[in-house]
């Protein structure tokens, strides 16, 4: 079991192994996980039951793309590496601490990290983000009301970012669709960047987290700027061109074991 989706760790990396291809066949993912064809057989049924891949002639293929992808998706998308990030994060917050998690997978990952800290007092959009934070009974939870967007289990909208104004804590934890060249943060809606742009604005520090695969990644809506945040959290170290953005601001960019000093 693997979060909210029922799969298992190698099927996860199936899925991963998909994406980032494109294809697979059942014979390349058999011998590269040293199993039978038959089992990679299920693994992929599975998967594809789930909506995680789709069936092709002699193979598999990530489903057919429609904007940003399905959170279920997304969840096992660079998981390792979205596991790392949440370990430098979690080093990073000390216990007591109160929180505002904005939506997305990364956010949800840094959570679980999180569930053996004490006494966090967590506010979130975020339906998944709460529902782990529950697990620990020393942590207050407090959560958005509003419309429930199906599938990737948030609130947005105007009574989100309400909600939001309405504490200042001491980190915003949040992540993006995509970083441009520029250092511009960008999103597929309106609504995901106000959410995001409420938590900047009434947090002490502000942690975006995101993997390397954000950077140059196209998404439409503009939502500020990557020095705009206090800390940058990624697996790996930023491009030039965005490090280039950053070299006159304040922003401090943690990667790998760099977390001395956060």
């Amino acid at each position: 079991m693997l979060g909210q989706i029922d799969i298992t760790e190698r099927q996860a990396e199936i899925a991963d192994l998909v994406q980032k291809a494109g294809f697979a066949s059942v014979e390349e993912l058999a011998a590269r996980f040293e199993v039978t064809t038959q089992t990679i057989r299920r693994d992929v049924n599975g998967l594809c039951e789930q909506g995680l891949l789709r069936r092709t002639h002699g193979g598999v293929e990530p489903p057919a793309p429609s904007g940003n992808s399905h959170y279920s998706t997304r969840q096992i998308l660079n998981l390792a590496q979205k596991k790392q990030i949440a370990d430098l994060v979690a080093s990073a917050i000390d216990n007591g601490m109160s929180l505002a998690f904005s939506i997305g997978t990364t956010p949800e990952i840094v959570m679980q990290a999180l569930t053996g800290h004490e006494a966090l007092c967590v506010f979130t959009n975020n339906l998944n983000v709460a529902f782990t934070a529950s697990v620990n009974p020393s942590f207050q939870v407090t959560i958005a009301g509003g419309r429930l967007r199906h599938g990737d289990r948030d609130i947005l909208g105007t009574a989100a970012q309400d909600f939001f104004s309405n504490y200042k804590v001491d980190i915003g934890i949040f992540g993006v669709a995509g970083v441009d060249e520029d250092g511009t943060l960008l999103d597929f809606h309106e609504d995901e960047v106000a959410a995001r742009q409420s938590i900047l604005a009434n947090c002490r520090q502000s942690f975006l987290v995101l993997d390397h695969t954000k950077f140059g990644r196209t998404a439409h809506v503009r939502g500020g700027h990557i020095s705009d945040v206090s800390h940058v959290f990624s697996d790996r170290p930023v491009p030039t061109g965005v490090e280039d953005a950053l070299s006159d601001a304040s922003t401090r960019i943690i990667t790998g074991n760099e977390l001395e000093g956060a």
